[in-house]
């Protein structure tokens, strides 16, 4: 079955499940589980019943689909996410988004858990993600393109909504949330970076690097949908001391922030 068709079976069946049409949707990383409670869920799906889903290995990860309202707003939310390190393919990592593009999202808002590269950012901020640099070994958009899916060249020139990374600096200064912004680079992983390579990841202009989201971004501005994300910054990598990273660690940490990204994301669903 050719990419099309399996976006728009997934998508019907889902579609018999619901009884809302979402125009946004949410995709939640490592740790950040405790955002669905700002969601006034109305149905959950699990992703293994989902026709062409993947399923997600990963601790932290829910995987469950949930759809429902956030101040009267209709939304999808995936409380888990899919990685290339797990050993799925980028057509299947990024295949969520295609179908929440035929669901109607036209907004897409991203969280991940990301190592520092930056040494003025401390461990529990949030970081508006204002561009990326996409050093993954594979591109989700490589091989035939389907122009009922996007354009063969997609402009990556404004990859994160210039306006909605204005209204969420607005949104944090009105809440007394400290923001910062920077550039996400997306590796393979699963390894945690070597502090050299966070170094040389600062050099080349990073301010954080996780293991996901640009695959994400670039498929939601294939099919032309606006997109935001926030990046919570679990540990930082620049050290003159080698310090141990473990996945407890990161979860802790994105646990803790979770509420003030959670306050984040509900008032720019508000206001959008």
């Amino acid at each position: 079955m050719i990419l099309f068709d399996k976006i728009q079976a997934t998508a019907a069946f889902i579609k018999q499940k619901i009884n809302c049409k979402p125009t946004v949707g949410i995709i939640l990383g490592s740790g950040l589980g405790g955002l669905i409670d700002i969601v006034d869920k109305e149905i959950a799906i699990d992703y293994s019943e989902i026709p062409n889903f993947p399923v997600s290995t990963v601790k932290g990860h829910g995987g469950k689909m949930f759809f429902g309202k956030m101040d009267g707003r209709e939304v999808m939310l995936m409380a888990g996410r899919f990685h290339y390190y797990e050993g799925y393919s980028m057509e299947e990592v990024t295949f969520p988004v295609r179908v929440m593009k035929a669901l109607g999202v036209e907004t897409l808002i991203l969280s991940n858990a990301a190592g520092g590269t930056n040494s003025a950012f401390n461990i529990g901020d949030l970081m508006i993600v204002k561009d990326h640099i996409n050093l993954c070994p594979e591109h989700p958009l490589r091989g035939h393109n389907d122009e009922r899916l996007g354009p063969r060249f997609p402009d990556m020139s404004q990859a994160y909504d210039q306006e909605l990374i204005n209204l969420a600096k607005d949104i944090s200064a009105e809440q007394g949330i400290s923001i910062r912004t920077g550039v996400y680079i997306g590796l393979q992983g699963p390894t945690f970076e070597t502090p050299a390579e966070y170094r040389m990841l600062h050099i080349i202009g990073g301010d954080a690097v996780g293991m996901s989201t640009v695959p994400e971004v670039i498929v939601a501005r294939h099919g032309g949908m606006r997109v935001f994300a926030v990046s919570v910054i679990t540990d930082i990598g620049i050290s003159d001391v080698p310090v141990i990273i473990t996945h407890e660690e990161v979860l802790e940490a994105a646990n803790a922030a979770a509420p003030k990204m959670a306050a984040l994301v509900a008032a720019l669903v508000k206001r959008l």
